[in-house]
Formats: C-alpha cells, structure tokens, sequence
C-alpha cells in the first residue's frame, strides 16, 4: 500500500468533484423518497397479505 500515491489519488478525485445544483439535488431527494416509499409500501402489503392467512405472523 502506498500511502502518498493513495492520497493524491484521493485529492485528484476531490478537485473533480463539484457540488450539485439545487434543481440536481432535489431530483436526487425526490427518487430517494420515493424508492422508500415504495419499499415501505411493498412490505405492508406483504405484511398484509401474511396477516389474512391462516397460520400467518
């Protein structure tokens, strides 16, 4: 491992990175929240389908 090699490549990819735009980030936010939602949704179903039959949780 070498350290000094490591850390220019660590700081290489710092200086590309560049923070998002508000219109960028807010796209983001809505995906993710929705991708949780769904998940969410997902897993009542289940639990509710699971629940109605007999032997269930």
């Amino acid at each position: 491992m070498d350290v000094p090699y490591d850390l220019n490549s660590y700081v290489r990819v710092l200086k590309l990175a560049s923070t998002p735009s508000w219109n960028e980030f807010s796209q983001v936010s809505k995906i993710a929240g929705a991708g949780i939602l769904l998940v969410g949704l997902l897993g009542f179903i289940i639990f509710a389908i699971m629940s109605f039959i007999p032997g269930g949780v």
